[in-house]
């Protein structure tokens, strides 16, 4: 994805995510928001980096993080999860594997050890479902730390799993009796 690409696509993760309001559009109750009027908005906010449908299709295509879906007529266009803003994305619940894993940094394990995952500014915390894909976003945010979750005993004991459509997995809070760390 070309430079201007990768811009524009971390200001459509910041509205369809956080802040709809950067481009002056609102999100249904399950997060999608009209595309004419998507793109509409960012190029009226955002005039030295214009998008077309053209774009945002590559865009929606080509991120590595499958972070948006297209309902099928490509109306509408939604963030597949990630978000601060209440919205439900229609997540089916599902049962997880023995173990999931997350990825973080080591500045915060005395936190994590201490509250175990919590969603912070989200409205889930996210998990992987292999070592590889967490090792991958855990040294995204610094010195790697990573926690294997009992996600099969979690889910015995009542929590909920979901899995979005680009394979994340979401869960409201992992306590930090479920969390094992492991050695890197």
């Amino acid at each position: 994805m070309s430079k201007s690409l990768t811009e524009l696509s971390k200001f459509i993760s910041l509205i369809l995510r956080h802040k709809p309001s950067a481009a002056n559009i609102e999100l249904d109750e399950h997060g999608w928001a009209n595309v004419d009027e998507l793109i509409t908005g960012i190029n009226k906010v955002n005039t030295s980096n214009n998008i077309d449908m053209e774009k945002l299709e590559e865009i929606v295509r080509t991120d590595n993080k499958q972070r948006y879906s297209f309902n099928e007529d490509k109306t509408l266009i939604r963030a597949n999860q990630g978000h601060s803003i209440p919205v439900d994305v229609e997540l089916e619940e599902v049962m997880p594997s023995e173990y999931l894993w997350h990825g973080t940094a080591t500045k915060y394990m005395e936190s994590i050890d201490k509250e175990g995952l919590v969603p912070k500014s989200r409205l889930y915390v996210h998990l992987s479902g292999d070592v590889e894909t967490a090792t991958k976003v855990g040294k995204r945010h610094g010195k790697l730390l990573m926690y294997k979750v009992n996600s099969g005993k979690m889910s015995q004991d009542g929590y909920k799993f979901y899995r979005s459509v680009n394979g994340v997995w979401l869960t409201k809070a992992v306590p930090a009796e479920y969390l094992e760390k492991q050695q890197n």
